[in-house]
């Protein structure tokens, strides 16, 4: 039987393999510019659950939560866009709950986000954070 730990990383995992499937599903390809395929910027986004791994019950409230992650972030990034989740999972006959902090970071690496994993993980009592890395092109647009 797996341990509510692994329950729960792997509800999270299945959501954003799911939110992944449906904008690839929806996307027209048609409209898809060239540089974006040939571009190599990466988008990170971080899944970070707020239960702690030990009680299953909430390190700290949402607002709480969305304040120590952005301390974390703007010393690793100066800079993060924080999106609000709700996850859910169910352990035999107990249905668990989890407020989630979707995390999106560009003109970034693998080994940063990697580091600012490390102080979440500590910060929030986590087993683990899910990262995807998304192919994407950045561009910060100041207008004509």
């Amino acid at each position: 039987m797996k341990t509510k730990k692994e329950n729960a990383a792997l509800i999270i995992a299945i959501i954003a393999l799911c939110l992944s499937v449906l904008a690839i599903c929806s996307a027209d390809r048609t409209s898809i510019p060239e540089k974006v395929q040939e571009s190599g910027d990466v988008q990170y986004v971080m899944y970070l659950g707020t239960n702690d791994k030990d009680t299953n019950e909430p390190v700290c409230s949402p607002e709480e939560a969305k304040e120590k992650a952005a301390d974390i972030l703007v010393d690793h990034f100066g800079g993060y866009t924080i999106q609000e989740a709700n996850g859910g999972w169910k352990d035999g006959d107990t249905l668990y709950r989890e407020y989630t902090l979707v995390i999106c970071l560009s003109d970034t690496t693998s080994e940063d986000v990697h580091a600012a994993a490390d102080d979440l993980i500590e910060a929030f009592n986590q087993s683990s954070v899910l990262i995807q890395e998304n192919k994407t092109v950045t561009e910060f647009y100041s207008g004509n």
